[in-house]
């Protein structure tokens, strides 16, 4: 089964990230396509973001953080509005977890398990 999942760790304050808004896209061609979309739980995770029936082929896809939401919530004001992380899904691969550790002037990611 083929899964994607991610978490934020707001690690300005090294809590969870809870309530950021995230979408899944895939490119084809010049083109991003709207594939899933969730919400960060209590835990900042987001425990499946790739719909059921959507098959999950070799590609580019790319996860989209709403992080301005969440910044405005908290009355914080962060540089990035949007955090967006690619990355490349070859045939033999079907489980991706992506972390996003952020902060409001700053962020990074990794492939995690």
């Amino acid at each position: 089964m083929s899964h994607i999942s991610t978490h934020i760790i707001d690690t300005s304050i090294g809590r969870p990230a809870a309530g950021v808004p995230v979408r899944l896209e895939r490119r084809q061609g010049a083109e991003w396509h709207a594939v899933g979309s969730a919400e960060t739980d209590a835990d900042g995770r987001c425990k499946e973001i790739l719909p059921a029936n959507y098959p999950l082929v070799a590609g580019t896809y790319r996860l989209a953080f709403e992080t301005a939401t969440y910044f405005a919530s908290s009355h914080v004001t962060g540089l990035y509005p949007v955090v967006e992380i690619t990355f490349e899904v070859r045939a033999d691969e079907d489980r991706f977890h992506i972390p996003l550790l952020l902060t409001p002037h700053g962020y990074t990611t990794y492939r995690g398990s």
